[in-house]
């Protein structure tokens, strides 16, 4: 990414193409090439990383993980670790193992052993019913290691013309089952920002980043630390607690 000067910006992809934009939109995730542009803020490691695995045809193939999951979603938490579950479309089971972990604990790993992947998280595991256990050591494609990475809560820069961020490139916060939605609505939003002011892109980005920097900000004060409350040393009882996931 490159400014031209008067709100132009020359993107050079991989592949050789090279393009120039009156309006460079930067909806490209965490890692976002666009967001330097803006900010000089960099994520920074959550202490928290997930390892992803899949169970397909469960019902047949795992019928007791498919118990265990039953037909929507399973929390198993306990200090520091978790397994969550849940059931998608044709029986596959979904699964996240969360490990509250120091970044040393996987920056040496060689995250594309998937066999070594697999025992070192199963044996944070040690213990578990095997049915849970499963999950891990079952999975019918390799286990992905994602670590967690947050940008700084409140997240924002000096408007600069013709870029703007979406989603996980403007406000990267731990999972809170909002990402997805409120990247949309900040794809909805500046559309109808653009729309309200023909011709004057400025205008339409100045507006919409304002509304973008209050809607995150609200997400993260309801945020309220979910996401560790979740494997904290009184896990499960904490979360247990929370009136909003009880539905009390």
């Amino acid at each position: 990414m490159r400014a031209l000067g008067n709100g132009r910006h020359q993107v050079d992809f991989a592949h050789g193409t090279t393009v120039v934009a009156d309006l460079l939109i930067g909806a490209d995730g965490a890692w976002s090439r666009v967001r330097p542009l803006l900010s000089e803020a960099v994520p920074e490691y959550f202490g928290v990383c997930s390892v992803e695995t899949f169970l397909f045809d469960a019902g047949t193939r795992h019928p007791a993980s498919a118990e265990a999951v039953g037909a929507g979603s399973l929390f198993a938490l306990a200090p520091g670790r978790g397994l969550l579950a849940h059931r998608e479309g044709g029986g596959t089971l979904h699964t996240y193992a969360q490990l509250k972990k120091p970044r040393d604990w996987f920056a040496g790993l060689d995250a594309t052993d998937a066999a070594a992947l697999t025992v070192r998280v199963a044996k944070e595991f040690d213990g578990w019913v095997p049915e849970l256990t499963a999950l891990i050591t079952d999975s019918d494609t390799p286990p992905v290691l994602r670590p967690i990475f947050t940008l700084p809560a409140g997240h924002r820069w000096d408007r600069i013309p013709g870029v703007t961020p979406l989603g996980d490139a403007a406000h990267l916060r731990a999972p809170n089952g909002e990402g997805a939605n409120l990247a949309m609505q900040d794809g909805a939003e500046l559309g109808r920002a653009l729309a309200a002011h023909p011709g004057d892109t400025e205008a339409a980005l100045a507006a919409h980043e304002q509304a973008m920097f209050a809607r995150a900000a609200a997400m993260e004060a309801d945020d309220d630390g979910f996401y560790t409350i979740m494997i904290d040393d009184n896990a499960p009882h904490s979360l247990l607690g929370r009136s909003r996931f009880c539905g009390a």
